[in-house]
């Protein structure tokens, strides 16, 4: 099993998510003899050139036809493989939406599905790869857990955990090359279990994927102001972790950050949980407004929607005037 440390932590994030999980997967190979990956001709772009090279009798190719990639990896789980799919988000969300709904949600076959390219890590392309409805969506689906990992070492993570996870799981993957490196030594991961990253006793911020980094950064700013963040990632989108929130609802302030819609995603989730507690806590959410951006790269898009640290900073100095 791989381990994360300062090296691998680097070498990962200089390939990126989708290189990540191409890591996890091959290895994973090595030892599961059930494992069958499939992908709708994204090889390279899943991370797959490995795995096709080394042991392509696991690998399946279906072409440019991701409805019927759901399709063949269900078939597959049902006979009993360990089955992880991949496309892009935009693709998993909307396009195979009817097939994961009725394969992953209805018949719960142990799918995991994971969306490549998730929120603006291909943004260049356009609002069409854009990403940023699929938390939403799935969090809808009956019987799906929604996974949002931080970095690449937690992509690698989530790849172990859902391998044994009994039940279809979706990976939301986002980041370009370069991924930001929260975890550069082994932690504890759980599905469904938040992990708090930083003290804190005035407001806390809860932030899931590649937000995670933008808000640790922007907390450090914070503090050095006299203003005390707690930090916690929110890995686990679908369960949500009812009673880390709950912990929280004492603050002054409660803030989501997430690289997604603010409609139907971590804030949604947040929100859920205050009101089904009767709290009065105050919750603010920062995310991508209800509009789609022209094409543009990575940290471009992450600064126009407010998500880059120093935004982030400026938004919560904002909340406490």
């Amino acid at each position: 099993m791989l381990e994360i440390n300062k090296a691998t932590a680097r070498a990962w994030s200089m390939i990126g998510s989708c290189g990540a999980y191409g890591i996890a997967v091959t290895d994973l190979a090595e030892s599961d003899e059930k494992l069958a990956v499939v992908t709708a001709d994204l090889c390279f772009f899943s991370g797959l050139e490995r795995l096709k090279a080394s042991m392509p009798e696991k690998l399946y190719n279906v072409g440019i036809a991701e409805q019927n990639m759901v399709g063949v990896a269900a078939g597959l789980a049902k006979e009993g493989f360990n089955t992880f799919a991949s496309t892009y988000a935009s693709f998993a969300c909307t396009r195979v939406m009817d097939q994961v709904k009725m394969t992953m949600g209805y018949m719960k076959l142990p799918v995991r599905l994971i969306g490549l390219t998730a929120g603006y890590s291909v943004g260049i392309l356009g609002p069409t790869h854009m990403s940023i409805e699929d938390i939403a969506i799935m969090r809808t689906i009956p019987n799906i857990t929604v996974l949002s990992p931080a970095d690449c070492g937690e992509i690698v993570k989530c790849v172990y955990a859902a391998s044994k996870f009994d039940g279809p799981v979706y990976i939301r993957l986002s980041g370009a090359q370069r991924v930001p490196i929260v975890y550069s030594e082994e932690y504890d991961f759980e599905i469904g279990k938040a992990i708090e990253l930083k003290d804190g006793k005035d407001i806390a911020v809860f932030a899931t994927g590649t937000t995670v980094y933008e808000a640790l950064k922007a907390a450090e700013k914070l503090e050095n102001e006299g203003i005390s963040c707690a930090v916690i990632n929110m890995h686990t989108l679908k369960p949500i972790d009812k009673k880390c929130i709950e912990k929280y609802m004492s603050y002054k302030h409660i803030v989501s950050v997430e690289e997604h819609s603010v409609i139907g995603g971590l804030g949604s989730a947040i929100a859920d949980v205050i009101v089904e507690n009767g709290s009065h806590t105050k919750l603010t959410k920062i995310g991508i407004d209800d509009y789609y951006l022209h094409a543009g790269n990575f940290e471009y898009l992450l600064k126009q929607s407010g998500l880059d640290s120093e935004s982030i900073y400026g938004k919560i100095k904002s909340i406490l005037k």
